[in-house]
């Protein structure tokens, strides 16, 4: 696939919905070989526990409802059962987007600045197979989402890398505009549509069903490929493929 890489746009972090969250994190790490999880005690506020992996600087995320009638767990409800959720992508320049997508109707369903991070999220309905967050790090490649070892500083995650992640929705070319016109990169046309930012990328197909819609797999490369020599393996609703080959 072709086309210049999107300068100071990152996907950082991808987050998984699950019912049960220690079993699926534990998959997940098993899978990946990633270390130990930083349990960010921030997202009780939105009814949640969870576990974040760092994988290379980037980061996977396990969330849970630890009360009734949360967001995920609706999505868990709709979705019947374990899914992707989220997505957190990092700009170096934040505040354009920000205006880009209110001038869009977009919604902002939750903003938060502080000195060391900035974070928006989005609107799913508006935006379309997933929660999308436009965050900023201070300094950049920071990640405050990651726990005190990456709070203003950069940490060391597992040996891999984030190379992209698929969303299934039932108009993958609007949808795939859409999010390049928040985001600030063009969508390179190829066998489907991609949006190919600094040291990843975000592919578009078509939904068979609308229990099928959202974040469906994500590639990492890692130095031993997944665990077991597999391809791909399933945890939590998602695929996690092995882009290292």
């Amino acid at each position: 696939m072709g086309g210049a890489q999107a300068a100071g746009v990152r996907l950082r972090q991808a987050v998984l919905a699950a019912g049960d969250l220690e079993a699926v994190a534990g998959r997940l790490r098993d899978a990946l070989g990633l270390g130990e999880p930083f349990r960010d005690p921030g997202v009780a506020m939105f009814g949640l526990a969870n576990t974040v992996f760092a994988l290379g600087d980037c980061f996977l995320e396990v969330v849970s409802p630890t009360q009734p009638d949360t967001a995920a767990g609706r999505y868990l409800q709709r979705h019947g059962g374990d899914a992707g959720y989220m997505l957190i992508f990092d700009l170096e320049d934040l505040e354009p987007a920000r205006t880009r997508a209110g001038e869009m109707g977009i919604r902002t369903i939750w903003q938060l600045d502080m000195p060391d991070i900035s974070g928006t999220h989005l609107h799913p309905s508006d935006m379309a197979g997933a929660i999308v967050s436009i965050d900023s790090s201070r300094p950049y490649g920071t990640w405050h989402w990651g726990g005190p070892e990456w709070t203003g500083k950069t940490g060391n995650g597992a040996p891999g890398r984030l190379a992209g992640v698929t969303i299934a929705v039932a108009d993958p070319e609007s949808t795939a505009a859409r999010w390049s016109a928040v985001l600030g990169v063009p969508v390179h046309e190829a066998e489907r549509p991609l949006l190919i930012l600094d040291g990843s990328q975000v592919a578009f197909d078509r939904a068979q069903d609308a229990r099928r819609e959202g974040l469906t797999e994500i590639a990492v490369e890692l130095p031993g490929g997944l665990s077991g020599g597999a391809a791909e393996v399933e945890v939590g609703g998602v695929r996690l493929r092995d882009a290292s080959s």
